[in-house]
């Protein structure tokens, strides 16, 4: 098991229980999943940014990702329906666990001019999307081997009714909210 799972069974759950006055345990607020997405428009004229983007995406994640394929075809930007145009890997469990844990304590701090993360990127539902513009402040990705800087968002969903206690369970997880 995972130490930000254990973190969340032994010391989180209970002190959300307490904080918000739930009866139930099974009305607690838990992750249900991480949702890692890179959308590549410029995979339109260059298949090889795809290729890239699929093996940086499973060193962030640790499971190869499902190639996102377009809905419509769009003339304006050159696109015909079922071209690939992204990637996306759903982490759950465990992974979910990791990934979080090495976001929060080793890639976050990275980022230049850290000052924490914008805490009104919720959804209405307790769920949190984060931004990120460059791959290369995760530790796996090799500087010298990336072809082009592409960003990714990172949605983390929860079992939350709303934004307070999606932000609350996030922040005894140790995300770094902005003050």
């Amino acid at each position: 098991m995972s130490t930000l799972r254990t973190e969340y069974l032994e010391n989180v759950a209970p002190k959300l229980q307490e904080e918000f006055g739930y009866s139930n345990a099974m009305q607690i607020p838990r992750l249900s999943k991480v949702v890692l997405n890179m959308g590549l428009g410029e995979a339109i004229q260059n298949n090889k940014i795809l290729e890239g983007a699929v093996d940086e995406l499973t060193l962030i994640s640790g499971q190869k990702p499902v190639v996102t394929k377009a809905k419509k075809s769009i003339a304006a930007f050159k696109l015909r329906e079922g071209m690939p145009i992204g990637v996306t890997a759903t982490l759950r469990r465990d992974r979910m666990y990791d990934f979080l844990n090495k976001l929060v304590n080793v890639t976050l701090p990275r980022v230049r001019d850290f000052r924490g993360i914008s805490p009104k990127a919720f959804d209405g539902r307790g769920n949190y999307t984060l931004g990120i513009r460059e791959q290369i402040i995760f530790p796996e990705i090799n500087y010298d081997r990336i072809d082009k800087v592409k960003g990714l968002n990172i949605t983390i969903v929860t079992t939350a009714k709303n934004d307070e206690e999606g932000r609350r369970l996030l922040t005894l997880l140790g995300m770094p909210f902005r003050k």
